[in-house]
């Protein structure tokens, strides 16, 4: 019998904080969380989850459930999804103790699976599955496993294939054109993921890629288009950026800042091979999963496109919004590719009355070295490919780590 997620979620700037703490316990109530407290009081609601997770966690003072309950509530009451999860975690821990404590579980699961937190979708599939805190649905349940799966959750992708299978085709049919029909609305937009502290968040963000040490920065154009001001964040900072040339076509757009950096290789794509194992580090989904880099695996499934278009590989590396402009990296360190798009749930459930099971795309690396063309400086000093490096894959990563940056629009 399958079983609701249970973990507790901590945003990133929750975390970031708690280990600044942790450094700090032994000094009584630290100005830090004094602050902290204050700006919860005041209604901060990031601030109030922040309270929750340190009485949850007993972190400088003892644990506290009622407490860290009473946080969570007033930061879930102004729509932050995580909190909103772990309320409904609670709930559902006490079901079988009052049938009315399913019911609520369901309805705070609900709100935070809407905005788009990925267990929160789980739970909500599982519940409508059992039958727990709202009437049994099989076809529903096999639409937020579908919405769960297709950001990349392990356990739903197994669930909803055992719950498919007791579908008929047209109820399978139904569910997955419920799940194509789901957009996840955010409706609280966490102002700690905004790198310069500005009083705005971003209204884009995307992921980038250096190919020169003077600041010379590859995205894809869709991630830049609609923006007036331009920041790249990297592991050393936040910088300005300004755009040097575009390409609509190709979906590409080159980007200068300033300062040093760590450009990575650009590789030869004519050399890729089918089936060959590849990977990118992005930054996807960044008010909802944070701004730490994220590691994604696969394989080119593909040396063409959609309809066999010779400009991109079609792979199974796993990507979401946020993804695009990444480097598409073999297991050596060198660039084949730009992640550019992947496969519309909606639009292949029309064309073909099935959703993709993880049809991504990236644009070839012969692409971006053309674009380069009228930068004969720039393309001079290129990095080679390198076939004969013995970095563990580890340290592979690593180099890609300190080659990319979010590229945010303002």
């Amino acid at each position: 019998m399958p079983r609701p997620y249970q973990a507790g979620r901590v945003l990133c700037f929750a975390l970031c904080w708690l280990v600044c703490f942790l450094c700090l316990t032994g000094r009584g109530e630290d100005r830090t969380l004094a602050e902290l407290r204050l700006k919860a009081e005041k209604g901060d609601a990031e601030a109030q989850y922040s309270l929750g997770v340190i009485y949850d966690l007993g972190i400088g003072m003892p644990k506290s459930y009622a407490e860290s309950g009473q946080w969570y509530l007033k930061a879930a009451s102004q729509g932050l999804a995580e909190a909103q999860f772990q309320l409904g975690v609670r709930y559902f821990e006490f079901g079988k103790k009052a049938k009315e404590n399913y019911t609520t579980a369901f309805t705070w699961f609900y709100k935070a699976a809407t905005q788009g937190v990925v267990e929160a979708q789980y739970n909500i599939a599982v519940m409508y599955q059992l039958g727990r805190g709202v009437p049994q649905n099989s076809v529903e349940a096999y639409k937020w496993f579908n919405i769960a799966a297709a950001q990349g959750y392990p356990k739903a992708v197994s669930a909803r294939e055992t719950v498919g299978a007791e579908l008929s085709s047209q109820d399978m049919l139904d569910g997955e054109r419920r799940a194509a029909a789901f957009k996840p609305q955010r409706t609280f937009k966490a102002l700690a993921s905004n790198p310069l502290g500005m009083d705005a968040a971003p209204k884009t963000s995307g992921t980038g890629f250096f190919l020169s040490e003077d600041g010379y920065l590859i995205t894809n154009y869709h991630v830049v288009e609609e923006n007036g001001s331009y920041v790249v964040k990297t592991k050393t900072g936040s910088f300005q950026a300004k755009i040097v040339r575009t390409d609509v076509t190709n979906d590409l757009a080159l980007l200068k800042v300033s300062g040093t950096f760590k450009p990575l290789r650009l590789g030869n794509s004519r050399e890729a091979k089918l089936g060959q194992s590849v990977f990118t580090i992005g930054f996807p989904n960044i008010d909802l999963q944070g701004v730490q880099p994220k590691l994604t695996r696969g394989d080119i499934n593909s040396l063409a496109g959609i309809k066999d278009d010779p400009r991109f590989f079609q792979m199974s590396v796993p990507v979401q919004p946020g993804n695009s402009g990444g480097p598409l990296v073999d297991l050596h360190g060198n660039v084949l590719g730009v992640v550019s798009l992947r496969l519309g749930d909606l639009r292949t459930l029309k064309i073909s009355g099935a959703i993709p099971q993880n049809v991504n795309y990236a644009l070839k690396s012969s692409l971006v070295r053309s674009f380069l063309e009228g930068f004969p400086e720039l393309a001079k000093s290129l990095r080679s490919s390198d076939k004969a490096t013995n970095d563990t894959f580890e340290e592979v990563a690593e180099r890609i780590e300190n080659g990319v940056g979010i590229v945010l629009g303002f």
